[in-house]
């Protein structure tokens, strides 16, 4: 809500583009390619959609733009000599064109089970922007011996979009770490050492521009924040970790230790380097920065090209756990989803739509077939897809990937049909501003003090108010009023002066008891 707020303010020309402003306010965050690529979209659309549906165009490209990247960035990375498989003695191995094709289809499969991956890329913010740009840069280096002209590109609009979307630091770092990958070249072919070391020099002149545009725009910040600070923790780091990379993770680190003596070797063999580099810059930004859960999702691509390549020697009994696991976790997920929809459509079982009653109040089911439909189809596929996978059939190396990838898929396919009305209602604020607007009688202004960047997007979108600050003598009969943060107490921040004003009503959200907005009436003498 806070992005698309300013979003909305750009399109409807109420703020400058280079410096956006929202209740007075500028962006927590630096990047303002996000909120452009927003207000474009919402201008490209109108009046034909609304804006709050374009906005989620160009960051669902973003999205498909990431996976597609991917998988071509792991491909190439496969064709490295040094990742190819042994030959046979009498012939049968795979040919490197399929055996790449393989390898990136078991990546992407990876990249799409991460549980960590499924909410952070379908919000509009600046952290699925820098994931788009992160794997531009993932891919320009894998594909630098392969192609010419396209790494080079990508590589720059992966850098300068990483500073525009707030991340100059990030594209110091892969920049940096990818011109020192290509110097280290381990071809005997003496061509081939010299086209490295060429874009070797691109690489390093490319990052020396994003660095100067950042330097330029005034982006560098410093934000480092350490576990003990902020209410990190090392053990929440850590949980965090696991559950967010999975079932990526244990396979990368099988990865580690198969190849370790390759990775280890004088040589560098870059489609175990590059990742590891990528993946290492995510880990230490997690550690260093909040939140740490979003600076984890740019290591996802890398993450999965490293888990890719554990596929040619997993064995039996490992890849046999994944799938029993993935079998029950998302089986029982699918139909936990069931029966708390069925139960708040029919009212049985009763615990469940009693439950959901009490943690959203005054929520009112809904019932669309078109989601139904959808829903039974998906539920239907996965029953198929594990069928399949029981059965005797030619074993595909990206074969034990298959039910973690469909099975996140089918739980957030359900999440988003069945449980969509109530999640909406459970995190929109459109509950919460319509009760404060009707309470106020539908007025076209208030005063406010306090509120943040959220809470002014959404009054303004949702109950078309104008907010404006307060003021002596006001010039609204109505003032919305948040209660003080823990940061505000402890900065003894003066309170506003409430004498000329009477306390009208409290309004919480529907899901959040303490999240509450005090609207006051002016004592109009």
């Amino acid at each position: 809500m806070t992005a698309f707020g300013y979003m909305l303010e750009l399109a409807q020309g109420h703020t400058p583009w280079l410096s956006p402003l929202l209740g007075g306010m500028p962006p927590e965050t630096d990047g303002l390619l996000p909120y452009w690529l927003g207000a474009w979209a919402i201008q490209i659309a109108s009046p034909l959609l609304s804006a709050e549906l374009a906005v989620r165009f160009p960051f669902a490209l973003l999205l498909v733009l990431t996976l597609l990247l991917t998988w071509h960035g792991i491909s190439h990375l496969a064709r490295s000599p040094g990742a190819q498989p042994v030959a046979f003695a009498f012939g049968g191995e795979a040919q490197p064109a399929d055996y790449a094709r393989a390898m990136a289809d078991g990546g992407l499969l990876a990249l799409m089970a991460c549980l960590g991956l499924a909410q952070p890329t379908h919000e509009t913010t600046s952290y699925l922007t820098q994931l788009c740009c992160t794997t531009l840069v993932f891919y320009a280096l894998a594909a630098s011996p392969h192609r010419k002209a396209i790494p080079l590109l990508a590589l720059l609009a992966g850098l300068v979009g990483l500073v525009l979307s707030g991340a100059p630091a990030l594209a110091l770092l892969y920049g940096l770490g990818g011109a020192t990958l290509c110097l280290w070249c381990p071809t005997e072919d003496t061509d081939a050492r010299r086209r490295a070391r060429a874009f070797a020099l691109k690489v390093a002149l490319l990052t020396l521009v994003a660095a100067a545009l950042a330097w330029q725009l005034d982006l560098w910040r410093w934000r480092l924040a350490w576990p003990q600070e902020n209410g990190k923790e090392w053990a929440s780091l850590a949980r965090l970790l696991v559950w967010f990379t999975w079932p990526a993770w244990p396979l990368a680190l099988w990865t580690v230790w198969r190849w370790r003596r390759q990775i280890l070797n004088r040589h560098v063999h870059r489609h175990l380097v590059l990742p590891l580099w990528f993946v290492l810059v995510s880990v230490v930004a997690a550690l260093g920065t909040l939140p740490s859960d979003r600076a984890l999702l740019l290591g996802l691509p890398a993450l999965a090209a490293l888990a890719a390549f554990a596929l040619p020697t997993l064995r039996r009994s490992m890849s046999a756990l994944i799938d029993w696991f993935t079998l029950l976790f998302f089986s029982i997920s699918a139909i936990a989803i069931w029966v708390i929809w069925i139960s708040t459509q029919t009212g049985f079982p009763a615990k469940p739509a009693a439950n959901v009653a009490k943690l959203a109040r005054g929520f009112e089911p809904e019932f669309s077939g078109l989601a139904l439909t959808i829903a039974l189809l998906a539920s239907a596929a996965w029953c198929a897809l594990v069928g399949w996978r029981a059965g005797r059939h030619r074993k595909a190396i990206w074969k034990s990937l298959v039910l973690p990838a469909s099975g996140a898929t089918l739980s957030w396919l359900l999440l988003m049909t069945l449980w969509l009305p109530m999640l909406n209602y459970a995190r929109s604020d459109a509950p919460q501003v319509g009760a404060i607007v009707a309470a106020a009688g539908n007025p076209t202004c208030m005063h406010m003090h306090g509120l943040s960047r959220g809470q002014v997007a959404a009054l303004h979108y949702h109950g078309s108010l104008r907010l404006l600050p307060l003021s002596d003598p006001p010039l609204c009969p109505w003032l919305l009023v948040a209660p003080p943060s823990e940061t505000e107490r402890h900065a003894k921040e003066p309170a506003p002066d409430l004498t000329p004003w009477s306390l009208h009503t409290v309004q919480g959200r529907p899901t959040e008891k303490t999240d509450t907005l005090a609207l006051y009436r002016h004592n109009a003498p």
